[in-house]
């Protein structure tokens, strides 16, 4: 592989708090040099990155491939392309497979598939036997084959002795887990938000309270039992208070948030005149949940930005909102999203380092995982990104197999230019390496 330089971009690499135009050396996969007025070397390839923002490799930490079982909807092909044209060097893999990912032959598999993916996949494994909440799976021997966190996302643990069990195992051996945070008592198979829409709608509705009372749960059971709990897409405004008095108390948890919670609110519901594409668990939620969300997310409450890409197939969606599946399409549009937010300045914390930091060094920290640094030594995972380019999003071009996005005809401003994986170019100007 001959060497790659990349020339005169504004690099950020907020795990050294570094921001200035520099160029960077990469040889044999890893950053060589980073210095100003580099000169590269004979047949190195360089990127002329003036103007461009250079930072570490992207990182998703919530991702559905749906790879195995149903792969009409993604696959980890197709997944981890969406997520190479997205800027994405990695993304860590949920289990709600079919079969679930609950044995180390099931982690080893998505390892496997992944060997010359255009971006690197860190499977998570099962919290418990088929996600069913009744035995737990086997966590040691999966993190032994490479799983980086556990997780029955999709499902909520409900029982919470269970919860207490996984927690106190994980600890055991410095696992991670991952709650979905649902009582689904509470949210008694609703459609969406309960709340002022819901009720003029007509349809079903899922309470705020079914999240904050199942975190407040795991919180407790985490104060007993130590060790690592990271909060799935959160969504309420009480979700983000139990979470900052949590953390004001040293408990060690961690939490993420998706941009379609930051960005839209449950009257998009309405407005779409029903829209499948605004079916999503956790729901939409009200503008004063949003609100709190972004205050959670600029004052490190929340520590991640994640997509929870839900890809379905178009058959899927298209039936009546109480039968459609939830879920959002997101690797292709998280970032051209948050860097349209930092562009027009809506939210003015809101700045290219703060996103940079939530969808690199914070998810790298949290999962353990190489990546999110441009250290010297470090692997040469890269994106580069122009924060100027104008574009439409138009979901027909998607190299995701699923379009269910409601963001479909937005202008937005920002987009990833490069993908650079182990010093591999993998996207190019919107190009896929074959």
């Amino acid at each position: 592989m001959k060497p790659l330089f990349i020339k005169g971009g504004r690099v950020i690499d907020p795990s050294r708090d570094y921001d200035q135009t520099t160029d960077i050396l990469i040889e044999n996969g890893s950053v060589i040099k980073m210095k100003k007025d580099l000169k590269p070397p004979s047949g190195a390839e360089v990127i002329d990155a003036e103007g461009l923002v250079v930072t570490p490799g992207l990182i998703d930490m919530h991702v559905h491939l749906r790879d195995p079982g149903q792969e009409y909807k993604e696959d980890i092909t197709s997944g981890t392309r969406a997520a190479a044209a997205g800027g994405f060097t990695a993304v860590a893999a949920m289990p709600n497979t079919d079969p679930v990912t609950d044995d180390p032959s099931m982690v080893r598999y998505a390892y496997d598939k992944a060997v010359k993916a255009p971006a690197r996949v860190y499977p998570i494994g099962a919290l418990t036997r088929g996600q069913q909440g009744k035995e737990l799976a086997e966590l040691g021997r999966m993190k032994h084959a490479g799983a980086v966190a556990f997780s029955d996302d999709g499902e909520p643990v409900v029982n919470g002795m269970m919860m207490r069990n996984a927690l106190q195992y994980a600890a055991g051996f410095d696992a991670l887990v991952i709650a979905h945070e649902e009582d689904p008592t509470l949210s008694a198979k609703g459609m969406m938000h309960e709340g002022s829409v819901s009720s003029v709608l007509g349809l079903r509705g899922m309470p705020s309270a079914a999240e904050e009372a199942m975190l407040a749960r795991d919180l407790m059971i985490l104060r007993i039992t130590g060790g690592s709990l990271h909060i799935a897409h959160v969504s309420t405004a009480g979700s983000v208070e139990l979470l900052r008095e949590a953390r004001a108390e040293g408990l060690n948890v961690t939490a993420e948030v998706t941009p379609h919670h930051l960005l839209l609110t449950d009257r998009l519901v309405k407005n779409s005149g029903y829209s499948t594409n605004s079916k999503v668990n956790p729901p939409l939620r009200a503008e004063r949940d949003r609100q709190a969300l972004w205050e959670g997310l600029l004052d490190g409450t929340i520590d991640v930005i994640a997509s929870d890409h839900a890809p379905h197939h178009t058959d899927d969606k298209d039936m009546e909102y109480d039968f459609a599946p939830f879920g959002i399409a997101g690797l292709e549009t998280t970032l051209p999203l948050m860097l349209d937010e930092v562009n027009a300045e809506r939210v003015k914390e809101f700045t290219l380092p703060v996103l940079i930091e939530k969808l690199t060094a914070a998810p790298a920290r949290i999962l353990k995982i190489a990546g999110g640094t441009l250290q010297e030594g470090s692997p040469a995972d890269i994106t580069i990104m122009d924060p100027a380019r104008s574009f439409i999003v138009e979901p027909e071009s998607w190299q995701s197999k699923s379009r269910n996005t409601p963001f479909a005809g937005r202008r937005l401003t920002g987009a990833p230019l490069y993908t650079i994986v182990d010093g591999r170019i993998t996207m190019k100007e919107g190009v896929l390496a074959e």
